[in-house]
């Protein structure tokens, strides 16, 4: 059930273009849940998201 909680959260940010759910999704993620902290996977998050920015441009709007 957790993979799927990921994988459906991953599929509302697609649709929603919501970042949000995007990042609630890595979070949930149980390989980088048990071993990176929430602090350290937001920092990582907005750091692959800005270094994606121009691959995640449907996302603003």
């Amino acid at each position: 059930m957790t993979n799927i909680a990921v994988q459906e959260l991953s599929v509302k940010a697609a649709m929603e273009k919501d970042k949000e759910a995007a990042f609630h999704a890595c979070a949930l993620d149980p390989l980088t849940a048990s071993v990176v902290s929430l602090p350290d996977i937001r920092k990582m998050f907005e750091e692959l998201w800005k270094a994606e920015g121009d691959r995640l441009s449907y996302f603003d709007v």
